[in-house]
């Protein structure tokens, strides 16, 4: 047996090779996981953005919905790190606030309130994720900029 996607409706056929024959996907010889991952290219859209990781400071720029207001906010700040693949990519930034107060916000890559993101310096760090960074403050919590 097998589906068509695109119409979402079984059709039924002799053919028995394995994989994508024509928009549609033969459910006997694949695994779920591979069902789940076709789904998930086919249709999420996806937002490019500019190649960035762990120690770049970067500013997005988000939509927030008020009421019936929409307006444009940014968040400034380090990313710490890069998580997840696919459409369960995250990026999580952090900053300092108000009072020396460092605060840390989760962003998922393919979110459609994400706008766009600025990459305003490129750090160098050795770290995917930089968890040592909560715990500086001040001028050792300052991070190398990497020369382009």
């Amino acid at each position: 047996m097998k589906v068509l996607f695109r119409n979402i409706a079984p059709l039924k056929s002799n053919n028995s090779t394995a994989g994508i024959i024509r928009g549609c996907w033969d459910l006997k010889k694949t695994k779920v996981m591979d069902l789940v991952k076709f789904v998930q290219d086919e249709f999420v859209p996806k937002n490019e953005f500019p190649e960035f990781g762990a120690g770049d400071t970067v500013t997005v720029y988000y939509m927030i919905k008020e009421g019936d207001k929409e307006r444009t906010q940014f968040f400034k700040g380090v990313v710490i790190q890069r998580r997840g693949a696919g459409i369960t990519e995250t990026f999580t930034i952090r900053k300092i606030g108000a009072n020396g107060v460092g605060v840390e916000r989760i962003f998922p890559v393919n979110s459609p309130i994400l706008e766009k993101i600025e990459i305003n310096k490129k750090g160098l760090v050795r770290r995917a994720r930089i968890f040592y960074l909560r715990d500086l403050t001040g001028k050792k919590a300052r991070i190398k900029e990497r020369r382009v």
